[in-house]
C-alpha cells in the first residue's frame, strides 16, 4: 500500500501529474489510512476516512488481527491512530486537518469504530481532526457514496497545494544550478516546426546566451495557443520558419543579457507573442 501501490499508480498514470499522494480508506482501510498517514505524514498530502476503526488496539476486531498477525493486542499499538496521537505532545504539522465521516446508525460504532477516541487524542496533542457524524447512515457502501465526494474534493485541494509547493521549491534549488549554466550554449530538446502544415520533429537544439536586451528563461509549463496554430497552418504573414512554437508559458528567468534591467535571474515570468495573447 505505502510502495508497490503508488509506484504501480505512477507507472501506469504518466507519474499522476506528480509525486504528491494522499490516502483514504473505509473501515478496517479508514485504520490502515489513518495509521499509515499519522506514522509517516512527510509522504502523504493528507488522510482522510469513512466509518474507520479508530483505537483497534481497543475493538474485538483488532485485537483479533493483531494477535492473529503480530503476536499480542501490544504489537499493534503503532498502527494504532489512536495511539500514535496519545504518544505526541504537538499536533502533525503536514496535515491542517483530517477528515472522518461516520454514520449515526453505523452497527460497528459503539464497539468497533470508537471515534471519540481519535478525537479524544487528537485534543490532547493539539491535532486538529473534522468528524462528521451523519444521522441516519449505517456502514454500508451506500455511505461512501454519499459522501466520497466530500473527501475527493478534500484530498484535491491539499494534493493540488502540496503539488505546487514542491514545484515551487525545485524550481529555488535549481536556483542554486543557474550559475552553472549562465553565459554557457545549453542543449536541450525541442519540437520544431520546419516548415507550414508540416509534422514537428523532436531535436536537439542549442540556446545560446542572451545577447543585449535578450532574457534566457526554463520553461516550467507550456502550452500551443491559436496564434501557434495560425503560424504552423501557414496563415500568419509574420510567420518564419523553423521556429519552435508554444510562446505562452510558465519560465523562470535563468540569465539576462547586458542593458536588461526589468528582470532578474529567478524571476518568474510568462512570454507572450503579444501584449494580447493570454
Amino acid at each position: 500500500v505505502t510502495e508497490e501501490l503508488p509506484k504501480l499508480l505512477r507507472e501506469e498514470f504518466n507519474n499522476l501529474g506528480g509525486d504528491a499522494k494522499s490516502i483514504c480508506g473505509h473501515s478496517m482501510g479508514g485504520h490502515g489510512a489513518l495509521s499509515i498517514a499519522l506514522d509517516d505524514p512527510a509522504s502523504w498530502a493528507c488522510v482522510s476516512a469513512l466509518s474507520p476503526i479508530c483505537n483497534p488496539t481497543d475493538s474485538p476486531w483488532g485485537k483479533k488481527a493483531f494477535t492473529s498477525y503480530l503476536g499480542s493486542v501490544d504489537a499493534g499499538t503503532p498502527f494504532d491512530a489512536t495511539c500514535i496521537l496519545a504518544s505526541r505532545s504537538t499536533p502533525i504539522v503536514e496535515f491542517d486537518t483530517i477528515l472522518v465521516d461516520q454514520g449515526t446508525n453505523d452497527d460497528f460504532l459503539t464497539e468497533q469504530l470508537k471515534p471519540e477516541r481519535l478525537l479524544e487524542a487528537a485534543k490532547k496533542c493539539g491535532q486538529t481532526i473534522k468528524v462528521n457524524m451523519r444521522e441516519g447512515y449505517d456502514h454500508s457502501y451506500y455511505f461512501i457514496a454519499a459522501f466520497i465526494e466530500d473527501h475527493v474534493r478534500f484530498h484535491a485541494e491539499r494534493l493540488h497545494k502540496t503539488q505546487r509547493r514542491k514545484l515551487l521549491d525545485a524550481v529555488a534549488d535549481d536556483l542554486h544550478g543557474f550559475s552553472d549554466t549562465q553565459g554557457k550554449p545549453i542543449q536541450c530538446k525541442a519540437m520544431v516546426a520546419r516548415a507550414p502544415k508540416e509534422p514537428m520533429t523532436e531535436e536537439d537544439i542549442t540556446v545560446d546566451p542572451p545577447k543585449a536586451g535578450e532574457v534566457r528563461v526554463k520553461v516550467m509549463a507550456n502550452a500551443l495557443c491559436h496564434t501557434d496554430i495560425y503560424t504552423l497552418e501557414g496563415s500568419d504573414p509574420e510567420g518564419l520558419f523553423p521556429c519552435i512554437l508554444g510562446h505562452e508559458a510558465g519560465c523562470v528567468v535563468e540569465s539576462v543579457g547586458e542593458g536588461v534591467t526589468s528582470v532578474k535571474p529567478g524571476d518568474h515570468v510568462i512570454p507572450c507573442y503579444t501584449p494580447q495573447c493570454g
